[in-house]
């Protein structure tokens, strides 16, 4: 019974395997991503040097929105790897990200909030900007789902900052019992 179990174990630990894919893929959801910025990058450049500020405000923003999502991928594919399926042996590199390793499941979905919260205000910014293209219903909407995501991420972060506090009061409470009784 023991090996069975000893197998089924190595079955289950192996399968962490099986996302691997997943993150190749938002690899490849980058390259798209840098695509998309060339061809921005080419379709604003004429828009700075000969349009109106707003259009060229829209436009850097389109790029600032994109470079955005393309962090944020980067940031769940490292963060993703190695926190489910194995950890990134860049043998000491240089440019080794600080954060690279130290991102956990609650760092990563904070960062992964924020980012989302972010390119939310960008999209509502540009918005703004173009303000005669959109109803006030539209806009009043474009609004109230950005403040859904900021009080998402308002909720997030008292959550996190509660299982912090939670964690430091059992460790302290840990410590006196194992301590000499004061």
């Amino acid at each position: 019974m023991k090996r069975i179990e000893k197998n089924l174990e190595a079955f289950v630990f192996a399968s962490r395997w099986l996302l691997a894919p997943f993150y190749i893929g938002l690899i490849l959801a980058i390259v798209l991503l840098l695509i998309k910025f060339v061809k921005e990058f080419i379709h604003v450049v004429p828009v700075v040097l000969t349009g109106e500020g707003g259009e060229a405000i829209v436009g850097i923003l389109t790029l600032v929105d994109v470079a955005l999502v393309a962090n944020l991928l980067i940031i769940i594919v490292f963060a993703g790897y190695e926190n489910f399926v194995s950890r990134i042996d860049t043998e000491g590199h240089a440019d080794r990200p600080e954060w690279m390793g130290h991102v956990d499941f609650a760092d990563l979905k904070m960062k992964l909030i924020g980012s989302i919260v972010a390119i939310s205000g960008i999209e509502l910014l540009k918005s703004f900007v173009n303000v005669d293209q959109f109803t006030n219903e539209q806009l009043g909407w474009k609004v109230g789902i950005h403040m859904t995501f900021v009080v998402s991420g308002l909720l997030f972060a008292i959550s996190d900052r509660l299982g912090v506090a939670k964690k430091l009061a059992k460790k302290s409470m840990k410590e006196d019992d194992d301590g000499d009784g004061h």
